[in-house]
């Protein structure tokens, strides 16, 4: 069901909040000056909770929770490990809290954030270091932060499925659990009953790539108590982080995942796991039962809790795809919603505006979690950068005067060298290319006015006003293969110098420096203080700001691939990544249509020549403003010559797809 008007009982505990401020609070390093949230007055009507509780007394503890599943098939139901942090005072006081909560399969194998951070333990296993600054900065302000091994992973029992039931079930077992429906216990092995008596049962879950994954899924199912969910580059639909409409995508499968994230001990039991998990998932890119479970975007409906979403829209590990299906299907259901997106790639928002992140944070779970009526719900939607560390922000996104408008290619002056407009095509008129896998898309866009044998490009003349492009688009295509096999791609291009955020480099857009910054309170064996960050630009000739692709043999039924009769014309429509970009005035717009994007996508098994059906080829953009904006941003001269394209950056350096951190 969609999020209504929250329960307006407040907890204890922020009744009391603005006495216990007098309370010495311990909170060592604080933030510089420049860093610290304002503090005014707490309290439900207004303001922020405020540092009062102890970090360095607060309660760490493990509790094993069972998922009333048998993931590993040794005849006992799996118990999850989850690693929690709470206040002390608020216990003694018997005042409850809410639940901060980041489910990962990532707290042994791999870390978390930017510094890639591990759980750490003492001699008898107390948790010691919990990775980021969520204990930090939030126990103080008096909330838990619990932080769940998901099944298979670090100390949890059972397999890990990547994204499917087992994954899901291990978080949701966790609110339920907080919630008094499930049972949690002192040891993995033992009967002794851990009650979760401490906490209200709102939970916030929060996290980046599979962590935030997991947070989706687990809104899809639409538990109780689950008040809020934060996810920060999250997959919607595994099928799409592996393949793009039958087109496989590059990396191994899921099976390749597990293995990585997996405990050791895991590894030996769950084999006939992963044995599903490569059966479900072959490499032909037809849609399984598998991906039917990790599906999330038809359960949106089922979404009770609100949801900060945050991307990177030049993403290219969990691609906005994700984000743009996953908004519209909330947006569809009436889901309270807010959204953040970056000019980066894979990166956590704390390490590309953390001040404004931060602050953004603590008032959202405020809002969710403590029923603070602090204004954030009714702030504006979106934030976007559209320049680096330049953010504008938006009431509703996409923009209530955005329209889908039909663009149309037509054929220029010199084969593969076309225009884009509004007017269809001439009846006939076609242009043809040669799928050729060692190009890329960064090679296309280098050549857009050179007639070249891999690819179909068009364009519009220069712009004569901004034109802006908020939300997905879909590129639909008529072509004709000369072999059994081919893949297509359909790009987005805005063509003009600009200074952009580095995604390619190996920060995705940001730099690390040396110093740091602290976000509440450091403790023994767990900093507040994290490595500042700084953008890492480029100078670009051009950008892509959208990508799709898809297997023509997947053109009639994404269940089952066929090959293709050579010399027949086929239908089929590319998704292309959701995106909100500015095409300034004196850029030109291009779409180029292609076969391989070197580096994102496996090549087919044939290197076809595809003659593309201009009069039946068309893209549908979600444009500010709509056909008016586009017409009028194309019509008559821009006074002076188009900008001087600059050299464009360096060829992409795409993450591998089975390094989802």
């Amino acid at each position: 069901m969609p999020k209504r008007a929250r329960d307006t009982r407040i907890p204890v505990t922020t009744f009391v909040v603005a006495a216990l401020a007098a309370l010495v609070a311990v909170l060592v390093p604080l933030p510089p000056a420049a860093h610290a949230a304002p503090a005014p007055d707490s309290g439900p009507r207004g303001g922020q909770s405020r540092p009062v509780y102890s970090y360095d007394r607060a309660v760490r503890e493990t509790v094993w929770v069972d998922i009333a599943l048998d993931g590993d098939g040794d005849g006992r139901t799996d118990r999850v490990a989850v690693d929690i942090i709470r206040p002390r005072e608020a216990a003694e006081r018997g005042r409850r809290v809410p639940v901060v909560m980041d489910a990962s399969p990532y707290y042994s194998c791999c870390g978390r954030g930017n510094e890639s951070q591990k759980k750490t333990y003492d001699e008898q296993g107390a948790p010691v270091g919990f990775p980021l600054y969520y204990d930090n900065y939030f126990v103080p302000r008096g909330y838990a932060v619990a932080l769940v091994d998901l099944a298979g992973t670090n100390r949890s029992d059972g397999c890990t499925d990547v994204g499917g039931r087992s994954d899901i079930q291990s978080a949701k077992a966790v609110v339920d659990w907080l919630n008094g429906r499930a049972h949690g216990y002192r040891t993995r092995t033992g009967t002794d009953a851990a009650p979760a008596d401490w906490t209200t049962g709102a939970v916030g879950m929060i996290g980046k790539s599979y962590d935030g994954t997991i947070a989706n899924g687990v809104a899809a199912t639409g538990v109780e108590g689950l008040e809020t969910i934060v996810p920060i580059g999250a997959i919607s639909s595994w099928y799409d982080y592996y393949f793009a409409k039958g087109a496989a995508l590059f990396g191994s499968g899921p099976d390749g995942l597990a293995h990585r994230v997996e405990s050791p001990e895991a590894r030996g039991r769950c084999q006939s796991v992963q044995r599903r998990l490569v059966e479900g998932a072959p490499r032909n890119g037809d849609w399984t039962a598998l991906w039917s479970e990790r599906d999330y975007v038809p359960d949106a409906h089922r979404v009770r809790a609100s949801v900060l979403a945050v991307h990177g829209m030049q993403d290219l590990n969990v691609r906005t795809k994700h984000f743009g299906q996953w908004w519209d299907a909330l947006a569809e259901n009436g889901v309270e919603r807010k959204l953040w997106l970056s000019q980066t790639g894979h990166v956590d928002p704390f390490d590309f505006r953390r001040e404004a992140w931060v602050s953004t944070l603590h008032r959202w779970f405020d809002h969710y979690l403590l029923g603070y009526d602090n204004g954030v719900e009714r702030e504006p939607m979106a934030d976007i950068e559209h320049a680096p560390d330049q953010w504008r922000t938006d009431r509703v996104w996409p923009p209530r005067a955005t329209a889908t408008t039909t663009l149309r290619p037509a054929p220029g002056t010199a084969p593969g060298v076309g225009t884009l407009g509004l007017a269809p095509a001439p009846r006939g008129a076609t242009e043809v290319f040669t799928d050729d896998p060692a190009k890329s898309e960064r090679d296309w866009a280098d050549r857009i006015d050179t007639a070249t044998p891999e690819k179909a490009g068009f364009v519009t003349k220069p712009l004569t006003r901004d034109l802006r492009l908020s939300g997905s688009s879909r590129v639909s295509l008529t072509v004709t293969p000369s072999t059994t096999s081919a893949h297509l791609s359909a790009v987005l291009v805005d063509l003009g110098p600009a200074g952009i955020r580095d995604y390619a480099a190996y920060g995705e857009g940001i730099r690390t420096l040396d110093d740091r910054t602290c976000w509440g309170s450091t403790g023994a064996g767990d900093s507040a203080c994290y490595k500042r960050t700084e953008a890492e630009t480029a100078q670009v000739g051009h950008t892509v700001f959208s990508r799709g692709w898809a297997d023509l043999g997947h053109h009639a039924n994404l269940a089952q691939g066929r090959p293709l009769t050579p010399g027949k014309p086929y239908t089929i429509t590319l998704d292309l990544a959701a995106s909100d970009h500015v095409v300034p005035a004196g850029h030109r717009l291009a779409l180029i249509v292609a076969g391989t994007d070197r580096g994102l996508l496996q090549p087919a098994s044939t290197t076809p020549r595809l003659t593309v059906d201009l009069r039946r080829t068309t893209a549908r953009l979600p444009l500010v403003g709509g056909y008016a904006a586009f017409a009028r941003a194309t019509a008559g001269t821009h006074d002076g010559r188009p900008p001087t394209p600059v050299a464009p950056a360096r060829g992409l350096g795409i993450p591998a797809l089975d390094h989802l951190p």
